[in-house]
């Protein structure tokens, strides 16, 4: 079964979005805000209706503008676990999950309920009302809810938003245990790039209510299909250059980027004297010795600040001392310490030919150095 909708509306929200999920695909949906996230879920559930579009779940029609359908949010069989859980406050856990099983007999709900609950591992917790729960017992809850009524796509609307890092970390990974099990559509609306990578066979970029880039998490932040993209999902390492050279014989286009050569894999799409922006992972920065300065793609440095966290360093590195030219990569926190990578060290970076991403121009971005300003919305990394 898949989810296909294309949606439609200039407000409140402006909407021009193409969603599709299939059956045991986990997609996150990502943006800055008011990029129309959670209206989409909106949208596909029924709980608001768009000027245009359609939505498709399967081979039933549950939304066409064309010809008038709208099919009722009770009839979709959607589950869908809201940002704040909408729990109802007076309902112990068990008579919550109750109210999504209205399909069955009633004396067969009590027991259907305790399943998912067990499923949710809330056992012994079913007699409480939300207010003696915590937030991340409230959270499966509503998880609970949303799957009992059997639902086609599942529906997260930001679920672990309001949870601490220790807790959400115990529920991503309990949810990659839970959707092993579901053979549904499942839409993630998220603001975290990791929360989006950790769980999402593919990632689907949102701005102003206009799909951007659809691609699996590694793809998508590996080669963005636009400076805005990689804005958008906090690429550190964006910066604009000129074509100076084309040479498909040898895999190569070479931009000029601080009066200096820089090889990218060829990319046939432009020509010698073209404006670009290109994009660079962390991962795509490599911290080389000092006797291997030679080597192709390779620039001095001077470190301006270092981030260490669980083992990993973050560094950050002004090229030729300029403010507009920081690059940023990752290295382990033992490596840093022993290569005394600190602010005002100085070092040699090899920038990688092949993870090197060139897109169009982009007005925001600087003639040879970085963003001139700053971009509106970037995501949590």
């Amino acid at each position: 079964m898949k989810l296909v909708a294309r949606l439609e509306q200039s407000a409140p929200i402006p909407l021009a979005a193409d969603i599709a999920c299939d059956s045991g695909e986990l997609l996150a949906l990502v943006g800055p805000s008011g990029s129309g996230k959670s209206t989409i879920l909106r949208c596909l559930a029924g709980l608001h209706r768009p000027s245009g579009g359609s939505v498709r779940c399967g081979d039933e029609t549950w939304f066409d503008a064309s010809r008038g359908v709208d099919v009722s949010p009770q009839q979709r069989r959607v589950g869908f676990v809201f940002q704040h859980y909408a729990l109802f406050p007076h309902l112990s856990a068990l008579a919550n999950v109750m109210v999504a099983l209205q399909h069955l007999p009633t004396r067969e709900r009590a027991a259907q309920a305790r399943h998912w609950l067990a499923r949710s591992k809330l056992e012994g917790l079913e007699a409480r009302r939300p207010a003696e729960l915590s937030g991340g017992q409230q959270q499966r809850v509503a998880i609970a809810r949303a799957l009992a009524r059997e639902p086609q796509v599942l529906l997260l609307d930001e679920p672990f938003s309001a949870l601490d890092q220790v807790t959400r970390r115990k529920l991503l990974r309990q949810l990659i245990e839970l959707r092993r099990s579901l053979a549904i559509p499942i839409i993630l609306v998220t603001h975290d790039l990791e929360e989006a990578a950790l769980l999402a066979d593919s990632m689907t970029v949102l701005h102003h209510g206009h799909t951007l880039q659809t691609a699996a998490p590694d793809e998508l932040l590996a080669r963005p299909g636009s400076a805005l993209v990689a804005r958008l999902t906090d690429q550190p390492n964006l910066f604009g250059a000129t074509v100076s050279a084309q040479s498909a014989a040898t895999d190569t286009t070479q931009i000029d980027w601080l009066g200096q050569p820089l090889q990218a894999s060829h990319h046939a799409g432009f020509a010698v004297g073209d404006r670009v922006c290109w994009v660079l992972p962390e991962a795509g920065v490599i911290l080389v010795r000092d006797h291997q300065a030679g080597r192709e793609n390779t620039f001095a440095a001077t470190v301006s600040e270092r981030l260490a966290w669980r083992g990993h360093a973050t560094v950050t590195a002004h090229i030729a001392d300029r403010r507009d030219a920081a690059l940023s990569f990752a290295i382990g926190s033992a490596v840093a310490q022993r290569r005394g990578i600190v602010p005002g060290a100085r070092i040699a970076l090899q920038l990688q030919k092949a993870a090197i991403c060139l897109t169009p121009a982009d007005a925001a971005i600087g003639t040879h150095g970085g963003i001139n300003a700053d971009p509106t919305g970037e995501l949590r990394k």
